[in-house]
């Protein structure tokens, strides 16, 4: 299946290294010619979770480059959120006929593209794979993690098998038949464990030592969940079960602190970069949904405006945050 993964960051970079290791025909596409340039010179190296692997020679170019050539089976879209629903009108003229656009962002961004652009084209997918990339080429994966992914409409596909089958030598592979489902599950994850870690510069392990930041965790998931469940899309279960048991929820967060807890959130890493975020995918999704069905989502209206503050440069990262989001949700 000729392969074209558009973002070379921490996901995209990881995936690749793997695959083109794994001799998967994989191809790489930049936003800019010079990016692509360095690639092709330094090849691509990963460490960590999954043992060390290496891609010599790598065929990347700037995404423009790729509407001269041939076609492609697979387009692995890997960029953020915002940039996803940029390019992906533009990425569909590169599919061969049959061919698939794999969005594998957080939030609604699959269901988006797939009423754009159909469902004939788009699959959806997430991932769980921590992994940072150390410089451009460079990466290092932090557990081992998977990539799920499913029909945006529900059920397993032939199409949904064969994508998975092919990306298998890469990484681990499954395929859901409630992608929706899946999705709010790592959303839940994604609103709690990631960004309240990126505002507080701190990995979950060191925010959940605290009073506030178990709190705030422990409020910002509650409405998530709420906002999931008055949907009417059930979470599936993933790393644990969505719904927190009552009677222990102690050994519930020891699960997700065992596989989440000593990672440095990927929205970190874009405050430290200057880069936008994908918060208005994650907390802000979840508060936009939430306001449309009457769901109360004070934590993570506040999370997100908050983000949207360290963007801004007004405030920076700190475990202070954990203190102004509780006055600010009240």
């Amino acid at each position: 299946m000729r392969t074209l993964i558009v973002g070379v960051g921490a996901l995209g970079g990881t995936i690749a290294t793997r695959g083109i290791n794994a001799s998967v025909p994989i191809w790489l596409a930049t936003r800019r010619a010079e990016t692509a340039a360095v690639l092709r010179k330094s090849g691509l190296r990963v460490s960590g979770i999954g043992g060390a692997a290496e891609a010599r020679s790598v065929r990347v170019a700037a995404i423009e480059e790729y509407a001269k050539g041939d076609k492609f089976d697979l387009i692995v879209l890997a960029t953020k959120a915002h940039d996803a629903l940029e390019a992906a009108p533009s990425l569909a003229r590169l599919l061969a006929p049959s061919g698939t656009l794999l969005c594998i962002q957080n939030g609604g961004v699959s269901q988006m593209l797939s009423e754009r652009l159909g469902a004939e084209v788009v699959l959806g997918g997430l991932s769980n794979l921590g992994a940072t990339m150390v410089e451009p080429g460079v990466y290092e994966q932090r557990n081992a993690g998977h990539l799920l992914i499913g029909e945006v409409a529900g059920g397993i596909s032939d199409r949904a098998m064969n994508v998975a089958e092919a990306l298998r030598p890469a990484m681990e592979m499954r395929v859901t038949a409630n992608l929706r489902g899946a999705i709010w599950s790592k959303l839940l994850l994604n609103c709690s464990v990631t960004t309240i870690g990126a505002l507080a510069n701190q990995t979950m392990r060191g925010y959940m030592a605290s009073a506030a930041g178990r709190e705030v965790f422990g409020r910002t998931y509650d409405e998530a969940l709420a906002v999931a469940l008055a949907s009417g899309t059930p979470p599936e279960r993933m790393i644990v079960d969505p719904v927190p048991p009552h009677g222990d929820r102690g050994r519930w967060i020891d699960q997700i602190l065992a596989h989440y807890g000593d990672i440095k959130p990927s929205m970190l890493q874009d405050f430290e970069r200057g880069r936008r975020t994908e918060i208005d995918f994650i907390n802000g999704y979840a508060t936009e949904v939430g306001r449309k069905l009457g769901v109360g989502v004070a934590m993570n209206a506040a999370i997100t405006a908050m983000a949207h503050r360290i963007e801004q440069g007004e405030v920076r990262p700190d475990p202070a945050r954990l203190d102004d989001l509780l006055r600010l949700a009240g």
